[in-house]
């Protein structure tokens, strides 16, 4: 029955996170309340081991639940958890894809089609944003250290994050490929024992 609602909750976000990746983040932010499979805390550990493995991260971020979740029901269970979640995730894609492909040349020349491919676009870039937000509040502050609807600033999760934008922006650093920052600052995380978000 688990496995049944796994692929349900990742259908669902695959039918609505239109954007890509990043727009699978508030579906799996509600998905983590509702079912209490993860926390907001360990969205953002999926997301920062999502960003610096290969593949698409809403794919990476659904197999790992699926393995977790999965290894919870038993020990060999991982695998096929990863698996129905992937499907889960990428089958309303697919589709999609199908049907945009077979009556897409027919329609090409649509005002009404190219009117709605125009509203996705803005609401793409409102989840990508909230997404984005809901990282920062995630990884630079502390809600539960002040108390009350106070926050601590997590100070070294700030300046790392003011330093690798600074160095994406000077002349001579933002060519460098995303890897080198992503491992980079890794490294720093590990070397001076960052706390979790």
């Amino acid at each position: 029955m688990i496995f049944l609602r796994l692929f349900f909750e990742f259908f669902k976000t695959g039918l609505f996170a239109v954007g890509g990746g990043l727009a699978t983040i508030p579906f799996l932010r509600d998905i983590g309340a509702a079912t209490g499979w993860f926390t907001d805390a360990d969205l953002t550990t999926m997301l920062a081991v999502s960003e610096s493995t290969p593949g698409p991260i809403g794919v990476n971020m659904a197999t790992y639940v699926g393995f977790h979740i999965g290894s919870a029901q038993g020990p060999f269970l991982g695998i096929p958890g990863a698996v129905i979640t992937t499907l889960g995730l990428i089958t309303p894609s697919i589709i999609v894809i199908l049907i945009v492909a077979t009556v897409l040349e027919r329609f090409r020349s649509s005002r009404l089609v190219d009117s709605a491919f125009r509203g996705l676009r803005p609401a793409s870039t409102a989840l990508i944003c909230a997404a984005g937000l809901g990282v920062a509040k995630n990884v630079l502050f502390d809600f539960g250290a002040a108390g009350g609807l106070t926050a601590a600033v997590r100070w070294p999760s700030l300046l790392l994050c003011l330093a690798v934008f600074a160095c994406t922006q000077l002349k001579w650093t933002k060519k460098l490929h995303p890897i080198l920052f992503i491992g980079l600052s890794a490294v720093i995380g590990a070397v001076f024992k960052f706390a979790g978000a």
